[in-house]
């Protein structure tokens, strides 16, 4: 009886817990509006006020199982939206700049944030390069919202969706296997990793496919398209079966979304449609969806920010942010762009995609899954994430529109 009256307890808190963060984040997102700021940054705030840290209202750490759902499942369904918004008929003219920025783009802004945190911290080279994976993705969650007030041209607009929906999912895969290998009492070298990095794209890319094309098959226009009247419902089974399928055969359960998402996005291209009532009630239900998500992990996020390692690692955060955002990304760009010769991108296209690369919601719930294992590093890497995400979006979201006019890179 006193273990029912205990478990009893805890599910009113648990319940009480996720009906906090959503009160958090719709109030968030009013103050957001109303002060003309990027609604992640006041969830950020919130959470740090909220948390253990000010007014203790809200402790993730006491319910490890809703952390859990709230950063995998928010982050997976995320990069599924992101997988949507990439259009192939575009993708296919700037493929090999794309290409390049989602996977060696990573690795290159991994390797010099990941050595610069080595020196500025004293950090161990594994946790350094852990945080560099962290944030070396850009986010499509906060580039789209932009991007609909900015008009900005076509071809350049793509191009950066694309990269930023592509390398969240390789950021992700990199994270995985650096953190799986910190967290592995048994070294492995590097080539077994290597190895291991291409099974876990090629499962995470084959189960995508699969899970996403029967999907679309039972909910589309045809014959066979019997549950079509539950297409909204259905985006939140792909997104769980394809995470978890892939997960269990070794495979990258964020690459699986992520291609999940690319195949929904662009059912047309193989012969599929979800009628036109359907297909609406579907995209107000996900932005619902992508929204709670969103508030949900960057609420958390602020939860876990512990305050004093903040004010200790503050002055070398700044020193790993501004090192992102002024010679890891001029790199990246200078180099990805050069070997695509088709796309024919201006200086000033170059210069713009140099200046818009927010950081959000993977590395906010990344940084959360590291911060929820107690890997080495943790506060170092939790502090420098958060510093990043705040810079970027309240330095670079906010002024797009201002520097795309000075680059003239609007559409006419």
């Amino acid at each position: 009886m006193g273990e029912m009256n205990t478990s009893a307890i805890s599910a009113n808190e648990l319940v009480l817990i996720m009906a906090s963060v959503a009160t958090i984040g719709v109030i968030g997102g009013w103050v957001a509006q109303k002060l003309k700021l990027p609604d992640v940054v006041i969830y950020l705030i919130l959470g740090v006020a909220f948390g253990p840290t000010f007014l203790n209202l809200v402790n993730m750490e006491a319910f490890p199982t809703a952390n859990e759902i709230i950063l995998t499942f928010g982050s997976a369904f995320i990069l599924y939206e992101g997988g949507r918004e990439v259009k192939l008929k575009i993708l296919n003219e700037v493929k090999v700049s794309v290409g390049l920025l989602a996977s060696l783009g990573v690795f290159i802004t991994a390797g010099i944030v990941g050595l610069t945190a080595h020196y500025v911290f004293n950090l161990s080279i594994g946790p350094s390069f852990l945080l560099g994976a962290t944030i070396a993705s850009t986010d499509p969650a906060a580039l789209i919202p932009v991007f609909k007030t900015v008009p900005i041209k076509n071809k350049l607009k793509q191009t950066v969706i694309s990269e930023s929906a592509f390398n969240d999912a390789f950021g992700a895969i990199l994270f995985t296997s650096i953190l799986t290998g910190l967290t592995m009492t048994q070294r492995v070298g590097i080539l077994a990793t290597s190895l291991e990095l291409v099974f876990m794209i090629l499962i995470g890319l084959l189960v995508g496919i699969g899970v996403a094309l029967i999907a679309v098959g039972i909910s589309s226009d045809k014959k066979y398209g019997i549950f079509h009247g539950y297409a909204p419902i259905i985006s939140i089974t792909v997104v769980v079966f394809a995470y978890e399928i892939s997960e269990r055969f070794g495979g990258s359960g964020y690459m699986a979304v992520f291609i999940a998402g690319l195949v929904y996005g662009n059912k047309k291209r193989f012969g599929l449609w979800v009628p036109d009532e359907d297909y609406i009630s579907g995209v107000h239900f996900r932005e619902n969806l992508a929204t709670i998500a969103r508030m949900s992990i960057f609420i958390v996020l602020g939860t876990h920010l512990n305050l004093n390692s903040l004010v200790e690692y503050g002055i070398g955060a700044i020193i790993v942010v501004l090192v992102l955002m002024f010679i890891a990304r001029p790199i990246v760009v200078l180099i990805c762009t050069t070997f695509d010769k088709k796309a024919n991108w201006s200086k000033n296209e170059k210069l713009f995609m140099m200046w818009v690369r927010e950081t959000g919601v993977i590395p906010a719930a990344l940084s959360g899954i590291i911060v929820s294992t107690k890997v080495e590093g943790y506060e170092i890497i939790s502090s420098v994430v958060f510093m990043t995400i705040i810079i970027t979006l309240l330095v670079q979201a906010s002024t797009t529109n201002i520097v795309a006019k000075k680059l003239d890179v609007l559409e006419k």
